[in-house]
């Protein structure tokens, strides 16, 4: 019997044997994983497959989480007495071994696993490069098939490890990770494997929440206030559904922690219409022309899980919200600061979230009490070094690829595979 439940948020209908797909009743919410133990607790040993809120049964291999600690750098230079940061990514003087340096990696070991556990064969993955990397590398890793989806334009911020450069990726030469998405559903169907799910996966989400549950770990308690960068806003909805549970358990606070979240401006379209009070995103602001003006391009999603029930207005209604909007030369700043600071270097996509911290530090948002959360979803590419990174040997091609030569060409990429 499965220690958990799959459950519509909107009209609470229990789905049986289902995976990534939306009530049946309700096509406009997300379903959430209902856990039958109600009170959280840890198993012995080290990694993620302590936790006993995932969408998993029984011991895995091992796989890293993230690090939780105190800052001490950061916290002086922004004057916050309660800073906790949440590091994915390489740093083994802090005992972070993340080889894929991004929070994805926690993603994809729940996913794949869940997957396994449905009898799902194989997955197809759209990414804009983080998301990738973590999938080609426990691919690699565990043996378990997926064909990989990107946009030539996040191929300058992409790299794989050298022990997954064999897995089957399409390099998209005229779009952007929206159309990644597109393609890849197509080739889903052509290939006879699911569409990854994106934000409908309940073990997606679980598994970003995996940086919570570490926190609360290391912390005792939920935090006050939680700082992220969003492209897809599922890492924060994760966080969210995570957090409510922690509340329904009772020992670790009765409020959720409020939510900052930030985008790369001018591509910001769900802080553009959380500051209008508006549920539905504009079209104007999903132009694709503005991802080409921002520096973080994995944050470039113009499907964001922002206006269904369930996705980033209604977590940001339910914890008191706000966004922030990250300028490009803020993003550079702020990646210094953090790794003069705090002794690291980071990914943009984290350096967004700091500079929102610092906003609103500033802006009196955040108090020098308060306790606060910052995930930093990536860092420690530099300490990695360059030996272990590979740009990625993809096979390039047109959005607009007729069906026909989509399943000649996957013929031959999955015999090569």
């Amino acid at each position: 019997m499965s220690h958990f439940d799959i459950v519509c948020r909107k009209c609470g209908t229990v789905l049986k044997e289902t995976y990534c797909a939306f009530c049946e009743h309700c096509s406009d919410a997300l379903l959430i994983s209902r856990y039958k133990e109600k009170m959280f607790s840890e198993g012995e040993g080290k990694g993620i497959w302590r936790f006993n809120w995932l969408p998993v049964h029984g011991r895995k291999q091992f796989a890293p989480g993230p690090v939780v600690y105190k800052s001490e750098g950061l916290a002086r230079r922004l004057g916050l007495d309660d800073l906790y940061i949440s590091f994915s990514g390489y740093w083994p003087e802090r005992g972070a071994d993340i080889r894929t340096c991004t929070f994805k990696e926690f993603e994809a070991a729940v996913v794949m696993e869940n997957s396994r556990e449905n009898h799902i064969e194989g997955l197809v993955v759209p990414s804009a490069g983080n998301t990738a990397r973590a999938f080609a590398y426990l691919s690699a890793r565990t043996g378990y098939p997926v064909i990989i989806v990107v946009p030539r334009m996040c191929l300058w911020e992409m790299w794989y490890l050298k022990s997954t450069v064999h897995v089957p990726t399409l390099v998209i030469r005229d779009g952007d990770y929206s159309d990644a998405i597109d393609l890849a559903r197509r080739v889903a169907t052509e290939a006879g494997m699911p569409f990854e799910g994106g934000v409908k996966n309940i073990a997606k989400r679980d598994g970003l929440g995996i940086v919570l549950l570490e926190a609360v770990s290391r912390m005792g308690r939920l935090p006050g206030h939680y700082f992220q960068a969003v492209g897809s806003g599922t890492g924060a909805i994760a966080v969210w559904e995570m957090a409510e549970r922690f509340i329904e358990d009772g020992r670790f606070g009765t409020s959720l922690p409020k939510l900052h979240l930030a985008q790369n401006a001018p591509f910001s379209p769900m802080v553009n219409a959380w500051l209008k009070g508006r549920r539905e995103l504009s079209p104007e602001d999903l132009r694709p022309e503005l991802i080409r003006r921002i520096s973080t391009r994995i944050l470039s999603n113009r499907y964001p899980a922002y206006s269904v029930m369930g996705g980033v207005y209604d977590a940001l209604k339910a914890a008191g919200g706000a966004m922030y909007a990250i300028s490009n030369k803020e993003v550079e700043a702020a990646s210094k600061v953090f790794e003069e600071d705090e002794g690291i270097d980071i990914v943009p996509a984290a350096a967004v979230a700091v500079a929102a911290l610092s906003n609103a530090v500033a802006g009196g948002n955040i108090r020098p009490k308060d306790n606060v959360l910052l995930n930093i979803t990536g860092g420690g590419e530099k300490r990695l070094g360059e030996g272990e990174e590979l740009p990625v040997r993809g096979t390039h091609i047109s959005k607009n690829i007729s069906n026909g030569e989509l399943e000649e060409l996957l013929c031959s990429t999955l015999k090569k595979s």
